[in-house]
């Protein structure tokens, strides 16, 4: 009799290139892991796996073999048990949301609270990264569904819509208040104390770009990871923060911070919903998905 649970291991451990990270996938230890590859071996009696330093790879003339196969089974039990949960009109099982703190927080939170309360058997995990490491854990199939700075030009993801506008500007303390009352050229925040995200995210290298496209060269004098202590640092009167205008949209209406127009203004950008390639969906991000829509 055909053991699929073994199958699935030789699998994970196949598509990670590691038994650790097989484990930490499949959410069992190491040790069993192994033991269930090497009780599938014995079960067929060849090898499947070279062990190098590198990690697990697939052996010639036995995991390279049986791996497509292999694949192609477990995509058509994930069809069978996705049709059967629809027929059932439930969700269980896990569904992995890849994306960035501030679009977890400022997006993704009612929806996700919202899901929970009509699905309360999906186990939903957040897993935080930038678009980049979005991109990556969408394709390396770790990811059920990502949230992404357009645009994107990657054709190893399925990009499905626009799901939020954003529009940066910059916002400071009333320190700052002789820039607030009339409209400032960009060029003149060159001599001001900056807040910017790092140079490696998306949304600062948008900015940095258009900027350079004006002849202005922005350097930040303080760099973070996280907006929400860009805004807390630019309450405090150390710079003026560049950040986008929905995300801080009650520190605008409590008078905490202000807003600087300037001329050129910044342009506006968008988060965009990714996919995993060709992957059949389950009834549970389906759901997701169309509770998005809906809103």
């Amino acid at each position: 009799m055909v053991n699929l649970e073994l199958y699935k291991v030789f699998y994970t451990v196949a598509k990670c290139g590691s038994l650790t990270k097989a484990a930490e996938e499949l959410y069992i230890s190491q040790p069993a892991v192994s033991q269930a590859v090497k009780q599938l071996e014995r079960s067929l009696g060849g090898k499947l796996f070279n062990r190098t330093h590198k990690g697990m790879e697939l052996s010639e003339n036995g995991g390279k073999q049986i791996f497509p196969v292999v694949e192609q089974a477990l995509k058509l039990f994930e069809v069978a048990e996705s049709k059967f949960l629809e027929l059932k009109d439930t969700a269980t099982g896990v569904i992995r949301i890849c994306a960035s703190d501030t679009v977890s927080t400022h997006f993704l939170l009612p929806y996700i609270t919202e899901y929970h309360k009509k699905f309360p058997d999906v186990n939903l995990i957040l897993q935080n990264g930038t678009s980049n490491e979005t991109i990556e854990m969408l394709k390396s199939k770790k990811g059920d569904i990502g949230f992404v700075n357009l645009p994107i030009d990657d054709s190893d993801i399925t990009l499905l819509n626009t799901v939020m506008q954003l529009h940066d500007t910059f916002v400071a303390s009333d320190k700052y208040s002789e820039l607030m009352n009339e409209t400032v050229d960009l060029r003149r925040l060159q001599d001001y104390p900056l807040l910017m995200l790092e140079l490696s995210t998306a949304t600062r290298q948008a900015i940095v770009s258009f900027a350079h496209s004006h002849g202005i060269h922005l350097h930040p004098e303080i760099e973070l990871a996280s907006l929400e202590l860009m805004t807390e640092l630019a309450k405090t009167g150390i710079g003026i923060a560049c950040i986008p205008r929905e995300f801080v949209k009650h520190e605008l209406k409590e008078g905490s911070l202000k807003e600087i127009k300037t001329n050129p203004a910044l342009p506006s950008r968008a988060i965009g919903l990714a996919l995993p390639k060709d992957e059949s969906m389950t009834f549970a991000v389906k759901e997701f998905l169309k509770m998005l829509e809906k809103n």
